[in-house]
């Protein structure tokens, strides 16, 4: 079965924050666990340059929009590379074939005759690089960007008839439960149908800096227009019929809360009106929240999250970020909750039975893992640990999924203390039952190992290779946890410590 997966393309007009590498982190969680159940994976992400903000940024460095891009991609790339991020395809606003894609939808668009030119006149939000409406603004500023005023703005502009596709939305959402989730944010675009929608200005004058419509190159496409037909990009449309044929539709767009509107109304409306299939599923996440407000680069509330992982480790801050908080609702960011995490679920817990079962079984059987596990009620509960998991799993439940990975490792540490095997050691009658609990603490921690992975791939991978002397197999690392075992015979390798402790936060 294929599996594509989005995330919502980044303005680059800074470096990436906390908040930004937080949806990326997980969608490639998202990604991971899905490529370990054998399933065929594209996972897009990239960068949205056709916006006044990059343009900027550009501006004050001395230079082009385009130059300032493509400085940019190489900072963007190598964050998440550093984030253990691997997207299957990067995609850039500025490519050609973006340019390609964004004109062949706008023309059918225009066939279809839900363009026409008008007159628009509101109050614009340079920081979310859309018109607000009065009922959108608190106290005359923008929620999300309150330390910028919104401009009053008067344009003759395209326009894109969103009211005509108010009820075939409205059809779509009732015949589609899930099309749009958590519940919260379904609830949220179901009353804005309700209230109606308005046509919307799809078209920026007095700039070059964007891709001019097929039909009208006195003007160019605007950025949130031409950003959403990424996804379709990606698919090689309209060129490659089979690809695209093939990709489309998404099964999974992930955004932000605050841009579930584009996603589950605006761009529904837009393929609608092309002929197009719809995405399956928009999942708009919590943001990251400190300081007592949204993480912000506009609102001068970041944290670098490169930072972040040279200090506590990048498995560490994986971790963190999707064990905290339930997977959509907001996650109030902490340094000392990140190092409370780091400590007491990596460093006492998984790396702790890693570093014990290593050590008993080099001290005591030379590395050699000497017995089959019998029936085992230990790895029974592993085995269910695992159903639980891809239950989690499967609806986006991140946390509940790490905490069924965890269970398995707190029943196994659990396990040393209640058989006791330093006494087994001790006592030649007992050698049988020593080796019978030594196999069930290898194995309990290669299902953790292969359960863990989507959200720590490096560490898990290298975890792997000590525990079995074979690389992980990562199409099926998932489909095939559930009663993985360790053969007899196998030989652990020691490594050094998983998971170092780390005595104090940052700051």
């Amino acid at each position: 079965m294929r599996y594509y997966l989005t995330t919502a393309i980044d303005y680059v007009n800074s470096r990436p924050h906390l908040g930004t590498a937080y949806e990326k982190i997980t969608a490639d969680v998202i990604a991971r666990y899905q490529r370990g159940c054998g399933n065929e994976v594209r996972f897009l992400m990239g960068n949205d340059e056709h916006s006044q903000k990059v343009a900027a940024a550009g501006r004050k460095e001395g230079l082009t929009p385009l130059e300032w891009c493509d400085r940019m991609e190489g900072v963007f790339r190598s964050a998440w590379s550093a984030l253990e991020i691997q997207p299957d395809v990067f995609i850039r606003t500025s490519e050609p074939r973006h340019r390609e894609a964004v004109q062949a939808l706008a023309q059918r668009i225009k066939d279809a005759g839900d363009f026409y030119e008008g007159e628009y006149e509101g109050w614009y939000c340079v920081g979310c690089e859309a018109f607000k409406r009065d009922e959108d603004l608190k106290d005359g500023l923008c929620p999300d960007h309150a330390n910028r005023k919104p401009e009053w703005l008067k344009e003759k502009n395209w326009f894109f008839r969103l009211s005509r596709w108010c009820e075939p939305l409205k059809a779509h959402f009732a015949a589609n439960p899930s099309f749009v989730l958590p519940e919260s944010r379904r609830n949220e675009l179901l009353a804005l149908l309700d209230r109606g929608l308005e046509d919307i200005s799809v078209s920026r004058t007095g700039t070059d800096w964007g891709i001019p419509f097929p039909f009208d190159e006195r003007v160019v496409v605007y950025v949130w227009f031409d950003a959403l037909i990424n996804y379709i990009t990606a698919t090689g449309w309209p060129q490659d019929t089979a690809s695209s044929a093939h990709w489309w539709p998404a099964d999974l767009h992930l955004v932000g809360k605050d841009i579930t509107r584009f996603h589950g109304v605006v761009w529904p409306a837009m393929l609608l009106s092309a002929g197009l299939p719809v995405p399956r599923k928009v999942f708009g996440h919590g943001f990251v929240n400190m300081s007592g407000g949204r993480m912000s680069k506009d609102a001068g509330r970041v944290t670098d999250p490169l930072e972040l992982a040279n200090t506590y480790g990048v498995a560490a801050l994986r971790y963190y970020l999707c064990a905290e908080a339930n997977f959509g609702q907001d996650l109030e960011f902490s340094e000392e909750r990140l190092l409370a995490r780091a400590n007491s679920d990596l460093a006492n817990g998984l790396g702790n039975l890693a570093a014990r079962t290593a050590g008993m079984l080099t001290r005591w059987r030379e590395g050699r893992v000497a017995a089959a596990p019998q029936s085992s009620a230990l790895l029974a509960r592993a085995d269910a640990a695992v159903d639980t998991y891809q239950r989690c799993m499967e609806v986006l439940d991140l946390r509940g999924a790490l905490a069924a990975a965890t269970q398995i490792v707190t029943e196994a540490n659990a396990h040393v203390d209640r058989t006791q095997p330093f006494a087994m050691a001790k006592d030649p009658a007992r050698t049988a039952e020593l080796d019978g609990v030594l196999a069930e603490l290898v194995n309990s921690l290669l299902l953790a190992c292969r359960l863990h992975h989507p959200f720590m791939p490096a560490k898990m991978e290298q975890l792997h290779l000590e525990l079995t002397g074979t690389a992980l197999d990562l199409t099926s690392s998932i489909s095939g946890a559930k009663g993985a075992r360790v053969l007899p015979g196998t030989i652990l390798v020691k490594g050094a410590a998983l998971f170092p402790r780390i005595e104090t936060a940052k700051t």
